[in-house]
């Protein structure tokens, strides 16, 4: 397996459905609980990401998916600040619902598996995914069909969490995550399995250098990326 990898998954399939099904148990609490999660810091991430890709956001004329877009926080972000057409995917329907609600029923929303886009070849200005890429069931599948789907010169923005690079905030961090998060997500969710399968996720991810160079092996060019809150999280852009 070339992605994510929930506990008993022995295939791409077990491990997309595991996903799905995981985030439709939990699309309910889900904002509150990453508003509280992360101390509210979840917020300025995004906000760093759309303040990242301002220059194609600013065009009327560009075209913008953010995939794998949950309950929308940084689609309708994005939408807020720019001139651009915005449109969200997901293939979890309860997350997807929970974003409609969010935009008042605006059609900006299309579900979708980010490995199976129904979108033409390169026919979208900017690709975004903000703390959905690490649950891809292939990560080399998700960024052919990123780079499928750009055009050329197109940008591609991969908000994830990461490990920080200092041991001992490190240190800190994978104990909040291990001991704290999962009795805090489990208890306000319902489904402890779900916030358990979060650390797991992210010890399990590549590093931030580590998925630099595979969005490179995949065919994007002017590949960066930026740390942000002692490394808990990384910014990718790349170019098409």
């Amino acid at each position: 397996m070339n992605g994510t990898t929930p506990h008993g998954a022995t295939s791409e399939q077990q491990a997309s459905a595991y996903v799905r099904e995981m985030f439709g148990r939990v699309a309910p609490r889900y904002d509150l609980l990453n508003h509280l999660l992360s101390f509210n810091v979840d917020r300025y991430w995004r906000a760093r990401t759309v303040h990242k890709v301002r220059d194609t956001l600013s065009r009327p004329d560009a075209r913008v998916i953010d995939l794998c877009c949950g309950t929308g926080d940084l689609t309708l972000a994005m939408h807020g600040a720019g001139a651009a057409t915005v449109l969200g995917s997901d293939f979890c329907h309860p997350m997807l619902t929970a974003a409609r609600r969010k935009s008042r029923g605006a059609d900006r929303w299309f579900e979708a598996d980010a490995l199976q886009l129904p979108v033409r070849d390169a026919s979208v200005d900017l690709v975004t995914t903000a703390f959905g890429f690490r649950n891809l069931a292939n990560y080399e599948d998700g960024l052919r069909e990123m780079r499928r789907v750009l055009r050329a010169g197109g940008v591609a923005a991969i908000l994830e969490f990461s490990q920080p690079p200092n041991p001992a905030f490190a240190s800190l961090y994978r104990f909040y995550s291990e001991h704290i998060l999962p009795r805090i997500g489990g208890a306000i969710s319902g489904s402890k399995d779900a916030y358990t399968y979060l650390p797991e996720s992210v010890r399990k991810f590549p590093s931030a250098h580590e998925l630099a160079d595979r969005i490179r092996a995949a065919g994007f060019s002017e590949v960066r990326f930026e740390r942000m809150t002692f490394g808990v999280v990384a910014l990718h852009l790349a170019q098409a």
